[in-house]
């Protein structure tokens, strides 16, 4: 009789151990069916929405002229998988470094990745032409701020501009909005790093780029992706013990407080995510942001010009930025490599 309490026993605990482990495995997003950010854009903090400062847009007709055949017929989702992506892998000379000098840490570069990118302006030629014919051609840029070594949490919520975190390959990351104040991840086209370049020939991204490896564990926290510019980390799609995140996960600005290891320590800490769902990385910022000094800040496709979204306020944590550069910012780089050769002048007024 014994014998056979034990066996049921353990049958039961076998029984919750399967129940459990479906819960506990890291899913994977349905990227046929990522939910549409569209208007989703606030004058205050709001978890799933982007809070940019001013009226945040829009300027003046840029981005997709079309909407791409992805979007799903629900009206409310679009498909990933069925994107049009610009064709091309072409190398630039990136040059990119983050130095620590006493209590901050100081970065440099000319904002290129440092991997390969599609051919800008797009080709005629190219799919992706059909929905968003992007004119504008790559170009270097002056990367030169200083964000804090130990960054802490301000006192409220603090609204973006411009470019709103630098990933470690060299080059930034936009909010999650196009000029249109539309899901910029569902409406425009982009490479295959999910890149593109703005009016000033600014290359960014609008979510996390998957020519960044996520290099962790199964089962552990997401690497460090980059900084945003109040100085706190952006890391990966998951959290604690690899825990797939969604908005519901995060906060207002799109990140949490848990125990990380930053600087080679284990510090509870404030940081951010990128998730698959819109915003995509940054709602607003949760530190005292610094101003990133850029040529011709965000613009709208084929414009140059800014999206009349404002500039975030500019604090001490980070010490205040340097005064935009004068001159050589706009200086193309080098010809790229990697065989795709110069791509096309831009349209005439574009």
């Amino acid at each position: 009789m014994q014998s056979r309490s034990h066996s049921r026993l353990i049958l039961i605990l076998f029984s919750l151990c399967f129940a459990v482990l479906p819960a506990l495995a890291h899913e994977e997003p349905d990227l046929t069916k990522l939910p549409i950010g569209d208007g989703k854009l606030s004058q205050e903090p709001m978890a799933g929405y982007v809070w940019r400062c001013g009226d945040g847009g829009p300027s003046s007709n840029g981005g997709a002229q079309v909407k791409g055949p992805w979007f799903n017929s629900d009206g409310t989702s679009f498909d990933m998988t069925k994107k049009y992506i610009v064709d091309g892998d072409v190398m630039w000379p990136s040059e990119f470094d983050i130095t620590i000098q006493g209590t901050e840490r100081i970065f440099t570069g000319n904002a290129l990745p440092n991997h390969g990118t599609g051919v800008y302006p797009v080709a005629r030629t190219d799919d992706a032409a059909q929905v968003d014919p992007n004119p504008n051609t790559i170009s270097a840029q002056e990367l030169s701020f200083t964000l804090p070594l130990m960054p802490t949490v301000a006192a409220e919520p603090s609204c973006m501009g411009g470019a709103v975190a630098v990933l470690l390959t060299g080059s930034v990351v936009f909010d999650g909005l196009d000029a249109e104040k539309r899901d910029a991840v569902a409406h425009e086209t982009q490479d295959a790093c999910q890149g593109h370049p703005e009016g000033s020939g600014q290359y960014h991204y609008h979510s996390l780029t998957p020519c960044l490896e996520d290099a962790h564990e199964e089962g552990t926290h997401s690497a460090l992706m980059g900084y945003a510019m109040d100085g706190f980390g952006l890391y990966g799609h998951d959290g604690e013990e690899g825990a797939l995140l969604a908005n519901e996960d995060l906060d207002e600005c799109h990140g949490h407080i848990h125990e990380i290891t930053w600087e080679g320590q284990l510090v509870e800490m404030y940081h951010y995510h990128a998730t698959y769902e819109y915003p995509y990385t940054i709602g607003c910022y949760r530190g005292t942001p610094v101003r990133m000094p850029m040529q011709g800040g965000q613009g709208a496709q084929g414009q140059g010009q800014g999206q009349g979204q404002g500039q975030p306020p500019t604090g001490g944590q980070g010490g205040q930025p340097p005064a935009p550069p004068t001159g050589g910012q706009g200086q193309p780089p080098a010809p790229p490599t990697g065989g795709q050769g110069q791509p096309p002048a831009p349209p005439p007024g574009g």
